[in-house]
């Protein structure tokens, strides 16, 4: 980098010359009280080049909690959300998943998770208007084959859960053939997916959401109890590149994960107060996603029509910008629907 882009004093560009600094790198690379030595500046003008090379560096202005709570940072483009299609439920997500960070859907088996990501697959396609973010999909599947029968279903029927989107604007769309599915059996396909093939569709547009389904499996078949320091390390670099495709792209990254039975509620911290599991992983886990979210299945059935559902909960654990909360859903033919307080 020309020393010269960097929005500094000419004084000061002319030290770190003299001192025959030649990158940024070099300057992070000595301590304040070195640079000082070198350069022959003063502590404020070592602190004004330190701030400019940091600023040199970095990729993505930092955003403050403040601004991340409103909503209203430029990284985040205004606030735009991901629907996941219901009214009901982006109430209780203040418009659906955010852009920038990884958020984690939980929850035991049959609970509709798998559902739920089929669901935003199909959203994220629409324009903006209506919730989404005019793109495709990648869908990593780690442990089942991917529902295609299930999707399909639910393109058939986007019609009738989508009442808000003209119908005429839904049968142009050809949503199967943006939905792209890779398949990871172990953790090492896995990052090579993440690092190799994911990027290119990113880079060529042609996806905006990134689901992996699930995040536990591969990481508890491979590792035995003794190996958690490497578990640790393979989750972390798992996290980082989630995390880097998150804000490269400026795009929402969900992670479906499994659950694990809580002996003491009343001590758990990381899933619902209501809840007797929690989510996989620990808290090595649990420190690298942004929103964490359950869903569970509860033992009331609800009836609409000629359809039946058993009656679920989807709970807010911790974001950054939503209260702790949760709404009542249950999975139709056309997909998860909300169920209004005036209904229940």
């Amino acid at each position: 980098m020309d020393w010269d882009q960097l929005d500094l004093n000419p004084r000061i560009i002319a030290a770190v010359r003299r001192a025959k600094l030649k990158s940024v790198r070099e300057v992070w690379s000595v301590s304040g009280l070195d640079l000082q030595r070198l350069t022959g500046l003063s502590r404020s003008d070592c602190q004004r080049l330190l701030t400019a090379a940091a600023a040199a560096c970095r990729r993505h202005p930092p955003v403050p909690a403040l601004l991340l709570h409103r909503g209203d940072c430029r990284r985040l483009e205004s606030g735009l959300r991901l629907s996941v299609g219901c009214p009901v439920l982006d109430d209780l997500l203040r418009g659906g998943l955010p852009l920038g960070g990884v958020t984690e859907l939980s929850g035991e088996s049959g609970a509709g998770k798998t559902q739920l990501a089929l669901q935003l697959c199909l959203s994220v396609q629409y324009p903006t208007q209506y919730g989404g973010l005019n793109s495709g999909v990648v869908y990593v599947c780690t442990e089942d084959s991917f529902p295609i029968r299930r999707l399909q279903q639910l393109i058939r029927d986007q019609s009738c859960l989508r009442s808000d989107v003209p119908p005429s604007l839904i049968s142009r769309l050809q949503f199967s053939d943006h939905v792209y599915i890779e398949h990871a059996a172990d953790l090492d396909s896995l990052q090579v997916c993440l690092s190799r093939r994911v990027p290119l569709l990113f880079a060529r547009g042609l996806i905006r959401l990134l689901v992996v389904d699930s995040v536990a499996a591969l990481f508890r078949s491979e590792f035995q109890a003794a190996d958690w320091l490497e578990r640790t390390k393979q989750l972390l670099a798992f996290s980082s590149s989630l995390h880097h495709l998150s804000q490269e792209f400026s795009t929402p990254v969900l992670c479906i994960n499994q659950v694990t039975d809580v002996f003491d509620s009343s001590d758990d911290t990381l899933g619902p107060r209501s809840s007797n599991v929690s989510p996989a992983l620990g808290l090595a886990w649990a420190n690298q996603v942004m929103v964490r979210l359950m869903i569970r299945r509860l033992r009331v059935a609800v009836a609409r029509g000629h359809q039946r559902s058993t009656l679920r909960r989807l709970e807010v654990v911790f974001a950054p910008h939503l209260a702790r909360d949760g709404r009542d859903a249950a999975v139709w033919r056309e997909g998860v629907r909300g169920i209004p307080n005036s209904d229940r």
